[in-house]
């Protein structure tokens, strides 16, 4: 049986560049090399290339393919392990719907529609049992009279940017003297923000994947962050956060939300795996939806490999559920 030849694309434009590479490098590390023979390329805004022997060696966007030592090399599938844009907003995979080559995430539409935090919860928020915190979208081109926005929803706040699956340029908001910074560390990062009432509870993130055909959810991860919530650095910087997986979830519960990522997942009509962030509200137990990440961090001890190791899979095994499912459009 012939090799595959998979593009493990990773880099793109935002300041988690280097953490996409660090998650291409343990894909790259784990994707079986007696069935794939895997290309690392780069996207950075300048330039699309693949680094071989020192060389950098730039892809042919006309057919995206590499050449080699003379040897012109195509791809089977494509794996995209870009955070933000532009592999996880749609971009990439509206230019390889329009080169007809499979990839391992959500098509170019969902993925647009998720990096949208309001588009998403306008989706989602008649879910049964899911919950969505009251909220308020503003447009950079808009005023924004802060008095208004205090009295349409209650302290504490959230104000971070709209799109984006990135923690930065969040804020967690105390009172009205506090907002008009915050909103413009937000504006900084995006031109549309999402104001929206704090809920007080435990974090988890919890992924799903379509594995040979089926939905499997994985066990969650309780996130627990020293800080006031989990933005960049809480996320990045070593003992800040505490992952728990598997979370300590009672088993009624934990079936309650398994249908409700399913639920969702579905209703966006995702593929592959992804991520979906929530927070169970402290005294009630309900649940309420913060995002869905279509390309989930994959370095050694990100969470979707964390998951899988406690689901009692094997990351190499994983991963190539994913590639095999993309090539078939799951």
């Amino acid at each position: 049986m012939s090799k595959k030849n998979i593009a493990l694309l990773a880099g793109g434009y935002t300041g988690e560049y280097e953490v996409s590479i660090n998650s291409a490098k343990n894909i790259a590390a784990n994707l079986d090399a007696d069935v794939y023979n895997v290309y690392t390329l780069l996207i950075t805004r300048d330039r699309w290339f693949y680094q071989h022997e020192g060389q950098q060696v730039d892809v042919d966007k006309n057919d995206f393919s590499i050449t080699v030592n003379g040897t012109k090399i195509t791809f089977h599938t494509v794996f995209i392990t870009v955070h933000g844009t532009p592999g996880e907003d749609g971009k990439i995979q509206g230019y390889l719907d329009m080169m007809g080559l499979p990839y391992n995430t959500c098509d170019a539409t969902t993925s647009a529609i998720t990096m949208n935090k309001a588009y998403t919860k306008a989706l989602v928020h008649d879910v049964k049992h899911l919950n969505t915190a009251k909220s308020v979208k503003l447009f950079k081109s808009d005023m924004h009279d802060v008095s208004t926005i205090a009295s349409a929803l209650r302290f504490p706040l959230f104000v971070k940017p709209n799109n984006g699956g990135s923690s930065v340029g969040m804020s967690k908001v105390h009172n009205v003297a506090e907002l008009p910074a915050a909103l413009e560390k937000a504006f900084h990062e995006d031109s549309q923000i999402l104001v929206e009432e704090f809920i007080k509870g435990r974090e988890f993130s919890q992924g799903i994947a379509r594995l040979n055909g089926k939905l499997v959810v994985l066990p969650p991860t309780e996130i627990i962050s020293s800080k006031e919530f989990f933005d960049y650095e809480a996320k990045y910087t070593p003992g800040v956060t505490q992952e728990i997986t598997p979370a300590d979830i009672s088993a009624d519960k934990q079936e309650i939300i398994a249908g409700i990522l399913t639920e969702v997942y579905l209703r966006l009509n995702c593929r592959g795996m992804v991520r979906i962030d929530f927070i169970l509200q402290e005294g009630t137990g309900d649940f309420y939806f913060i995002e869905v990440n279509t390309t989930p961090g994959q370095s050694a001890n990100s969470l979707i490999p964390q998951q899988v190791r406690a689901a009692g899979m094997s990351v190499q095994e994983f991963y190539g559920m994913i590639v095999e499912g993309s090539s078939k459009g799951l």
